[in-house]
């Protein structure tokens, strides 16, 4: 059990940003969100940038820690670890459903043990085998974020380029039945289920990084335009995925609707904080300003 604390104008707060991961640019662009944001609502707020294994050990002096960390060692449960070891709160899911979260394939293993849909997938270890399934798939890092490595393979030699690629970022590799339809994302904040977004990607084949994080490259509708039952079912499928990895405080669930069925792709515990991040958008549209969504963030994870 994390250690309560009270919110208020003497609660010394630190961003933790920066990182050596590959979204490492992104998260210094969330932390600096985050900062602001905070310093808004007067906290003492302090923002440390890692930038090497051992600048974790300058974590100290603060009555909690708001964890801005894309990738390794922020998201895969080494820093919840760390911090639970000095018995200090911190923001987002906890040390297991963090690592849970960011391997791709036992995240989907634990989907699929609860009954929640999740595209048929298979892994790839160090050989470059055909697809169990037709084209098109989609080819991913195990435990990458942002879409960096993933590719949609349409032919023998895309897929072949596409595993290549995705390997560059460690092994296995996952392969996804490509499924065709709307990409939604659902956010959650401790029991909040926030209005689904979805997300239409301008002049790129999907939502990778270049729609996620360049100003104009994506639109985020809300309300996503969805049938009533398929808007309830993302989000019901959405809290389920959540719960079933334990976890806490707020995380983003990224999905594909084919119009019939909702299927989940992942679970993103720390989501982007950044002025085209998805997170925002969506409390935004249910009535929270960014300081209050970091507050309830705050709130949700203690």
């Amino acid at each position: 059990m994390r250690k309560k604390i009270e919110l208020n104008s003497q609660t010394r707060i630190l961003v933790v940003a920066g990182g050596w991961s590959s979204e490492r640019e992104i998260s210094l662009r969330s932390g600096r969100a985050v900062f602001t944001a905070l310093k808004n609502q007067k906290f003492l707020v302090k923002f440390l940038v890692l930038n090497k294994p051992g600048d974790i050990f300058r974590i100290k002096n603060c009555d909690f820690v708001f964890l801005a960390l894309h990738g390794s060692p922020g998201e895969d449960g080494t820093i919840q670890g760390y911090l639970d070891l000095l018995d200090i709160p911190y923001s987002g899911s906890g040390v297991l459903a963090s690592a849970l979260a960011m391997n791709k394939v036992a995240a989907k293993r634990i989907f699929l043990s609860c009954g929640i849909p999740t595209p048929r997938f298979q892994v790839l270890e160090d050989k470059i085998i055909p697809p169990e399934f037709s084209f098109p798939v989609v080819v991913k890092p195990v435990s990458e974020g942002s879409a960096i490595g993933v590719s949609i393979a349409r032919t023998g030699k895309e897929f072949r380029q596409a595993t290549r690629r995705a390997k560059r970022y460690g092994r296995p590799v996952l392969v996804e039945k490509y499924i065709a339809g709307k990409e939604l994302t659902v956010g959650i904040v401790g029991e909040t289920v926030l209005p689904t977004i979805e997300i239409v990607p301008n002049q790129q084949p999907f939502y990778n990084f270049v729609a996620k994080y360049q100003p104009g490259a994506s639109k985020h509708i809300i309300p996503a335009r969805i049938s009533p039952a398929i808007d309830k079912l993302a989000k019901k499928i959405s809290l389920q995925a959540f719960k079933a990895l334990g976890c806490r405080g707020m995380a983003r669930v990224d999905l594909i609707s084919d119009g019939k069925n909702v299927y989940v792709l992942e679970v993103n515990t720390i989501p982007g904080m950044t002025a085209t991040s998805l997170l925002p958008d969506a409390a935004r549209a249910y009535g929270w300003s960014m300081e209050n969504l970091l507050v309830k963030i705050i709130q949700a994870s203690l």
